[in-house]
């Protein structure tokens, strides 16, 4: 039996429920690096230094929140409070405690909110990377160094876009992991990240007399850092456009640790 049945089995009730997780297991250190932002004013840095940090291997699994919630019945679908999540959230559960054909147990969790999100993040001494953090890991290809360049990424992400997710997502770790031993990073689901809302425009842009005029309508891709880069363009808008009570059908996460 693979490590990931054994998990759904029902060892991880007995990891959550003893402490015995351990804050690095199934994860790997992301080196220290430079994030590059692809949009920002005129007065912020090019680059942003990103210390070392830990991230899982590959997002949280279906069987791994299960886990969460049988400990933690306050985040169960029907306890859950609205404030915290919208009414989606786990609607393709078959009921609290109970995965059922929808979510296949080695799959990623998904119609998750930010807040359960960090929730669970919580529950194991760790968090949700930050913008800059998963944006660092995700710069790392699959055959070479650098992603934007990376043939094999490039083809993960036209196979990804190109057409939608029908029935039940597959499972974790089915493609190849990048450089650095991560998985699924790309071309399975996107995910929530600490600070998703920092690159809000807020106000009505015709007369929000505050606002940096060069981050948004037709001016959207003045001052990017490489206005060909189409991925990164569409994970900025689509953070820009969550809150943090949604829960998306194709928007999980993953967890961090600081060293």
């Amino acid at each position: 039996m693979s490590p990931l049945r054994l998990l759904h089995a029902g060892l991880l009730v007995t990891l959550f429920a003893s402490g015995a997780w351990g804050e690095r297991s199934g994860m790997v250190e992301v080196p220290a690096g430079e994030f590059a932002p692809l949009l920002r004013s005129r007065d912020e840095p090019e680059t942003v230094p990103v210390p070392s940090f830990w991230m899982d291997v590959h997002p949280v699994t279906n069987a791994q929140y299960l886990a969460f919630v049988q400990t933690h019945p306050l985040w169960a679908r029907s306890q859950v409070r609205r404030l915290f999540a919208d009414e989606l959230y786990l609607a393709h559960w078959t009921g609290d405690f109970e995965l059922g054909p929808g979510a296949p147990p080695d799959a990623p969790v998904v119609l998750v909110s930010w807040f359960a999100a960090r929730a669970y993040a919580e529950s194991r001494d760790a968090r949700l990377p930050t913008i800059a953090e998963w944006e660092r890991a995700a710069a790392v290809g699959i055959d070479t160094d650098d992603a934007r360049t990376d043939p094999a990424v490039a083809a993960v992400l036209a196979r990804w876009f190109s057409r939608p997710n029908a029935g039940p997502l597959p499972d974790v770790e089915r493609g190849a992991a990048n450089r650095l031993g991560l998985h699924d990073l790309f071309g399975l689901v996107w995910e929530w990240v600490e600070d998703f809302n920092t690159a809000l425009v807020t106000g009505e842009s015709r007369a929000d007399t505050g606002l940096e005029r060069n981050l948004f309508c037709g001016a959207g891709s003045v001052g990017a850092r490489d206005n060909t880069d189409y991925p990164a363009f569409m994970r900025a808008g689509f953070r820009s456009s969550l809150r943090a009570a949604y829960a998306v059908p194709n928007l999980g996460f993953r967890c961090v640790v600081s060293p």
